[in-house]
């Protein structure tokens, strides 16, 4: 939906099953529209868009996306994100770290965002933005690089190097990564160009991403621009999709966060508005936590000491063996990247931090040309445990949207 200042809302349908084109519209029919009926009836409603490749290259073919264009005017919808940082299948399966196959080495993954603005240029209304999310080029494990506070075991003909250490070698998949990059800022600009639109590529910091916090950011963002001949205007094709959860969990704040990337020129492309867990790790807590212990998506967790020293794990289960053999270790506090619903705290042993949207959503206010785009990611409703599962996905999706425009409201953001 359209907001004040000319920005649009919507959630991620990738909360939804869908790995065909065909799967991916039934979900829209079935439960896209639902959410619009009770949240935005009388329109124009805005879709956060998620295509995996199967569904893109589906959707390109014969009559599909006039079809779709049809049928989105039929419903007063409009498209104007895609999230592409999923390539295969997001649900119903293991995903973890496969989530981020094939990253940015890959010509797989320039061909398949290509195809996705490709796809968005066609589908957005005149005079509006357009925005396509990704990874962060890589996985610190697959390109060998460890992270602050998090050791892996590499192959020992290749040990892993540093963060800083990477982005200052001749790493023949950092130079895959940029190049890519570079090509895809490329075709989206002609794209751009062609069609009028603002199109723009946010590419996600996440823990344990090749960039994950925003100082990293900003250090791949000043490798991806070097020697560029127009900086400018390359980033205003290539941007940050920054999600509230993610920068959470790194124990940032808001307002430093924003500030760095800015500062650096660096466009916030997207903001996903998502909250994560928190907890003290007392045994009673960490007991409750192992209910969010599962086996689709990978749970990073970043561990606090009292000096403020950060411990990083992949996902859950090291960082309960590592609670068990080392109790004096675990840290003040743990940040878990699971996505929890919006609207709802957790139960009494464990935290939120959605107090990072309310720090989002005050400098949006602020200056609403910061980002025209905002979009709600809880993709967790399967897998959440029972005591915050919703009934129906719908009813979740309600309570999301009431719960965050009433946030914006409050700014004079929403009316």
């Amino acid at each position: 939906m359209r907001l004040n200042h000319q920005i649009d809302f919507g959630y991620c349908t990738n909360i939804h099953r869908g790995e065909t084109w065909e799967e991916t519209f039934a979900g829209l029919e079935e439960y896209t529209l639902e959410v619009k009926a009770r949240v935005c009836p009388q329109g124009p409603y805005g879709i956060g868009l998620r295509l995996s490749h199967a569904a893109a290259v589906e959707l390109s073919q014969g009559d599909n996306l006039f079809e779709f264009e049809r049928w989105l005017d039929r419903h007063h919808c409009y498209v104007f994100t895609i999230n592409g940082f999923p390539y295969g299948k997001f649900h119903g399966a293991r995903v973890k770290e496969q989530v981020y196959s094939p990253d940015w080495t890959s010509s797989l993954r320039l061909e398949y965002t290509n195809l996705l603005f490709d796809i968005l240029s066609e589908l957005l209304p005149d005079g509006m933005q357009g925005s396509v999310s990704t990874l962060p080029g890589s996985f610190k494990e697959f390109v060998g690089v460890t992270g602050s506070g998090f050791d892996w075991e590499g192959k020992e003909d290749t040990p892993p190097v540093s963060f800083d250490e990477f982005v200052e070698s001749e790493d023949p998949r950092l130079d895959a990564i940029v190049h890519s990059i570079r090509l895809c800022a490329q075709h989206i600009a002609d794209l751009s160009a062609r069609t009028g639109h603002d199109l723009h590529l946010g590419l996600e910091p996440e823990p344990l991403g090749l960039f994950e916090t925003s100082r990293e950011t900003v250090r791949f963002f000043e490798r991806l621009t070097e020697g560029v001949a127009d900086r400018e205007s390359f980033l205003k094709t290539v941007g940050v999709n920054y999600d509230t959860c993610h920068l959470a969990v790194e124990f940032e704040e808001a307002a430093e966060a924003i500030h760095r990337l800015r500062s650096a020129g660096i466009r916030i492309s997207k903001l996903h508005l998502s909250s994560a867990l928190r907890l003290k790790p007392i045994p009673e807590a960490l007991a409750r936590l192992r209910d969010f212990q599962e086996d689709t998506y990978l749970h990073q967790v970043v561990a606090r000491d009292r000096a403020g020293g950060l411990r990083r794990f992949r996902d859950l289960p090291p960082a309960f063996e590592f609670a068990e053999k080392d109790p004096e270790e675990i840290g003040e506090e743990w940040r878990v990247h699971f996505h929890i619903p919006l609207h709802a705290s957790p139960e009494e042993v464990f935290g939120d931090t959605r107090d990072h949207i309310d720090g989002v959503v005050a400098l949006l206010a602020e200056d609403p040309a910061m980002c025209s785009h905002l979009e709600m990611e809880t993709y967790t409703w399967e897998v959440l445990p029972k005591q915050m599962h919703s009934a129906e996905v719908v009813d979740q999706l309600e309570k999301e949207y009431e719960w965050m425009l009433g946030k914006l409201e409050k700014v004079r953001l929403y009316e």
